[in-house]
């Protein structure tokens, strides 16, 4: 399928389009605020709107911009906008001009009321703990932040210092929202076959809360047609830094679908309806399979809002379910 031809269908088209790896947060106002990876991966993007559908058409303004040179210069991915402690931060991944492919995470904080206004300032690297000898050391990214029994916890994608490159989710506890205060624990690594399509990748977390159970869900594979969702899930109170709190999903919970004409979903977060009812997946898919050149760069991926359903305290990724997002 040549990409500039693809087969329209009520599903794909998108709520933001060219914006991938989207992340939603609903502030305590009640507003929502986006950003996500754009194209050119050199500057990070907001938009605010009262609705999850009115992000279509909001303004989108530039907070911040890559580096000339040096650390975060190259490759600004997966931004992530939380409010912690009456401050606003900011994660990304970047690289080094000099060094395209030594992504780390990085931290930026802005201390006015409205983000889009106030002015960024940067934190650094996001540190590790004092005697944690391994986080951040090799190829890191899609780092996430929540909040669980009152503390604050951390989960991100890394790969193997040695031997084959697999990208695992790590997971440790936050001294604050730029420090973490534990060891990294690993959390899940490719397991399957669909984790292993093209690289061996889990990366792209995203934290769930559900009644008496908590969940992460996670990309997996290569970022084209292969690439999926795979699921973490947990009872609530359990030790989440304890590998075997964690239950992990052996199919994926949401793939390619040529019928529904949504390839490669993936790279999602969580944010709740309007009315407060529902909990919605923001993620990004492109509208046909084949890609010309690295899939990485191809502009052409998505996001998509999706409603999802609950069965017996499990969610449901029915891309039937995608929707323009209105409560």
């Amino acid at each position: 399928m040549n990409k500039n031809k693809f087969e329209h269908t009520p599903y794909n088209e998108p709520l933001i389009p060219q914006r991938a790896d989207p992340y939603v947060y609903k502030h305590t106002d009640g507003m929502y605020y986006f950003t996500a990876s754009v194209p050119e991966y050199d500057r990070i993007v907001l938009r605010r709107a009262d609705t999850i559908e009115g992000l279509a058409t909001a303004e989108e303004v530039t907070v911040w911009k890559k580096h000339e040179n040096g650390i975060m210069s190259k490759h600004i991915w997966a931004p992530e906008l939380h409010f912690i402690e009456g401050a606003w931060y900011i994660y990304f991944a970047a690289g080094e001009a000099e060094d395209i492919w030594a992504i780390r995470p990085y931290v930026l904080t802005c201390d006015s009321k409205d983000p889009l206004q106030g002015t960024f300032r940067e934190l650094g690297k996001m540190q590790n703990a004092k005697n944690d000898l391994f986080s951040f050391r090799d190829f890191s990214l899609d780092m996430t932040v929540f909040e669980y029994m009152q503390e604050w916890y951390c989960v991100w994608a890394e790969k193997v210092s040695v031997g084959q490159k697999i990208s695992n989710l790590y997971i440790a506890k936050m001294e604050t929202p730029w420090k973490l205060s534990t060891e990294q624990v690993l959390l899940t690594t490719p397991d399957y076959d669909w984790e292993r399509v093209g690289f061996w990748v889990n990366e792209g977390p995203a934290f769930l809360q559900h009644e008496d159970k908590v969940y992460l869900t996670y990309s997996a594979s290569a970022t084209g047609a292969c690439y999926c969702v795979g699921l973490l899930s947990a009872q609530y109170g359990s030790d989440l830094l304890d590998p075997a709190s964690w239950s992990k999903s052996k199919e994926p919970v949401l793939k390619s679908d040529a019928e529904k004409g949504i390839y490669g979903p993936g790279h999602n977060s969580f944010v709740k309806s309007e009315d407060g009812r529902s909990d919605m997946m923001i993620f990004h898919a492109r509208q046909y399979d084949e890609v010309e050149g690295d899939p990485l760069y191809d502009p052409n991926r998505h996001a998509y809002c999706m409603r999802i359903e609950w069965k017996e305290e499990k969610p449901v990724f029915d891309l039937a379910n995608i929707e323009r997002c209105k409560a």
